[in-house]
């Protein structure tokens, strides 16, 4: 992980307070196309035909570093995947073009398609800060808002989209419920954010992107900075988490890949060399780059 990674975006419920548009963006070509995102309650009733992304064609450029090489890969609702790799292999760059944080890097750029329920995410005509409620984001390290309390740091993203008090109320209570966090917290809530245990602390960042209802929950190697319990409480989070939201996970830690994805994606080099059923992919793979790197032969 290097500088690019504390970059973030309120609309994802991080900790920008002025959201920046990005120049594709703001080149509308007609009426700007939102992001209809749905109600956390459809996961648990069943219904969970949206939520599913697909990349074409991905690439993307710091400058003249190209990062990541024409990925075609897709990513199914109802299940985690966890992207695995050596580091500078480009596994955060391509989960940062999935909610366009890449292109807010000077310099930065990516080329080809990513498909939200088959909406293109990069038409010149999308809502950028829809795009970014839609697909919430969990970094490295916890960052709630430090001058703001357990509850304002829940719903902040709700009051930047002007919601009412009671449904404030209503969806930061079901967020820290959703997070695993309520029980904790309910005393606390007016609270300083920061007051929290580290491993709170991330549930807490996790509750403020499920404030806003997203289809996708990106998560750059949410536990790293975690002690062993608190990872384990996360990793159990992300297994309840999958009815409700799609989940995409990089991480460095093969064996938290083996516990808590579906699916696993292994790049090297900016290149998608195999995806697959986590267990295969870990005991048999069929690239032999792949078992060289699950068994410790090099990364």
């Amino acid at each position: 992980m290097d500088a690019r990674d504390s970059i973030e975006s309120p609309a994802m419920t991080e900790t920008n307070p002025d959201p920046q548009t990005s120049p594709q963006a703001g080149a509308t070509a007609g009426p700007a196309i939102s992001v209809a995102t749905k109600s956390p309650a459809a996961g648990l009733r069943g219904r969970r035909d949206v939520g599913t992304v697909e990349l074409q064609g991905l690439h993307a450029y710091y400058g003249s570093n190209h990062a990541v090489r024409g990925v075609d890969l897709g990513f199914a609702a109802d299940q985690v995947t966890a992207i695995i790799g050596p580091s500078g292999c480009g596994k955060s760059t391509m989960v940062r073009c999935i909610n366009r944080m890449h292109e807010e890097i000077d310099g930065a750029r990516a080329e080809g398609h990513v498909l939200l329920d088959g909406l293109d995410l990069y038409d010149s005509r999308i809502d950028i800060v829809a795009v970014r409620r839609a697909v919430g984001m969990v970094f490295q390290k916890p960052n709630p808002f430090p001058t703001m309390s357990v509850f304002d740091n829940v719903v902040s993203g709700l009051r930047l989209s002007g919601a009412s008090r009671s449904e404030m109320d209503d969806r930061g209570r079901e967020a820290l419920i959703g997070a695993g966090l309520w029980d904790e917290v309910k005393d606390r809530l007016k609270g300083p954010g920061v007051g929290l245990s580290g491993g709170q602390q991330q549930r807490l960042c996790i509750a403020r992107a499920l404030a806003v209802e997203p289809e996708v929950l990106l998560m750059d190697e949410p536990c790293s900075a975690l002690d062993p319990v608190a990872t384990l409480k996360i990793e159990e989070l992300i297994g309840e988490l999958k009815q409700r939201v799609t989940i995409v996970i990089v991480t460095h830690n093969m064996q938290q890949a083996a516990r808590v994805a579906d699916t696993t994606v292994f790049m090297l080099d900016g290149e998608l060399v195999e995806v697959g059923p986590t267990d295969k992919l870990f005991t048999t793979p069929d690239d032999e780059r792949t078992e060289q790197y699950v068994t410790g032969k090099f990364g």
